[in-house]
């Protein structure tokens, strides 16, 4: 740019000014790159292959409401269906109310319907042998320094056992890896015996949570599901058959929306960015009035200081969002990594980069258009005049 060196002594003009204002926008710009990566997390992150393979029948009334066991042999009995398995959430916490595990009950069909979960045979077998077996994935017992053979007891905050007690012991029997593909923390997750639970649980005794239904064929998946729907209808225990990404998204969602949240929120710190920027431009451009009649007696034309005007406001913005994104790009995996991997945020990818520089330009533009029309309109004997 031929007059690049013009638009940062306009920057350098007020150091304190601009630096406080740089670091505004670096914040702004880190905070939509770390939002951005939580919405994408909870909205986008369970789109895989897999998940429209795969059927998850659960009550239509809640999430929480049992199913009766006795429906897994009916459901398996449909055409389409490769394989039944069932799942039962268990919520416990490890030693202290802050190591919260996602724990869930399972029978060996669920590891079947589940291929992203890479089990050796000796790890299959060592589960369906241990009564009260678990199995965990490599980044949980990392993050715990559990092994193979250690007993490890997690407090369960729903379900106490028969004799009241809130606690319940497990042998870790396997330590799984996932496969590449494998949403979010999978291998964040603990696996007890069902039968385990159910012999040992105070109330609710043969009753499962969800099922998971592997098809044979996806294209198949909406046929299969009315079939499943069909078999509880008019009953106390009506099911709401989806595939797994829908399952998941609505899962997310019971804690909110969070795409609606994050947006809310990014609009927000945009505004009052927008503000605060254009405060900013405005006492800039007010302070140069006699700098930019010299301009135009020097022989810049009106739209040459329009576009002066514009391009410190873009500059500014530029440098200060770049820097944001760069640091929101290195934040993101290492919360993952002090987290030990409980959070699971994705990388900051080309749509996020593509979103945030075309935030800069617009907002660049935004705070600099009536400072720069301003500039354009001046008149020089009156800019002098000081009038």
């Amino acid at each position: 740019m031929k007059y690049l060196h013009l638009v940062i002594a306009a920057l350098s003009r007020r150091k304190a000014r601009t630096l406080f204002t740089l670091v505004s926008i670096v914040a702004a710009f880190l905070l939509f790159g770390l939002l951005n990566a939580v919405r994408v997390a909870f909205s986008g992150g369970s789109e895989t292959l897999a998940g429209n393979e795969r059927l998850v029948v659960a009550s239509r009334f809640s999430i929480m409401t049992g199913l009766p066991q006795s429906l897994q042999a009916r459901i398996a009995a449909i055409p389409g269906v490769e394989a039944v398995g069932h799942q039962n959430w268990f919520g416990g916490v490890y030693q202290d109310p802050k190591n919260f595990v996602l724990s869930f009950a399972v029978d060996q069909n669920y590891l079947d319907s589940n291929p992203e979960i890479v089990l050796t045979p000796e790890q299959r077998k060592a589960f369906a042998d241990t009564r009260d077996g678990a199995l965990v994935g490599k980044a949980l017992a990392e993050r715990y320094g559990w092994k193979v053979g250690q007993q490890v007891p997690l407090i369960s905050q729903i379900f106490p056992r028969k004799d009241g007690d809130m606690t319940w012991p497990f042998t870790i029997v396997g330590i799984y890896d996932v496969a590449p593909d494998a949403p979010n923390g999978t291998d964040q997750m603990f696996f007890l015996h069902w039968k385990y639970f159910d012999e040992g649980n105070q109330y609710g005794q043969h009753e499962v949570g969800w099922y998971v239904v592997q098809l044979s064929d996806p294209a198949a998946a909406d046929r299969v599901a009315q079939a499943i729907d069909a078999l509880s209808a008019n009953s106390d225990h009506e099911t709401r058959t989806q595939t797994a990404n829908a399952f998941n998204a609505s899962f997310a969602k019971q804690l909110g929306n969070i795409g609606l949240i994050v947006s809310a929120i990014v609009a927000a710190v945009f505004f009052t960015l927008i503000l605060l920027t254009g405060n900013t431009m405005a006492q800039a451009v007010r302070e140069r009035i006699p700098e930019l009649a010299v301009l135009k007696t020097l022989g810049f034309s009106s739209r040459s200081v329009l576009a002066l005007v514009l391009a410190e406001a873009v500059l500014m913005l530029l440098v200060g969002g770049i820097i944001g994104m760069l640091l929101a790009t290195a934040v993101v995996p290492a919360l993952g990594k002090a987290s030990g991997g409980m959070i699971q945020l994705p990388a900051l990818g080309l749509r996020d980069w593509s979103e945030g520089l075309a935030l800069m330009i617009l907002i660049g533009f935004l705070v600099g258009v009536l400072p720069a029309l301003r500039g354009m309109r001046l008149r020089i004997v009156d800019a002098l005049a000081g009038r």
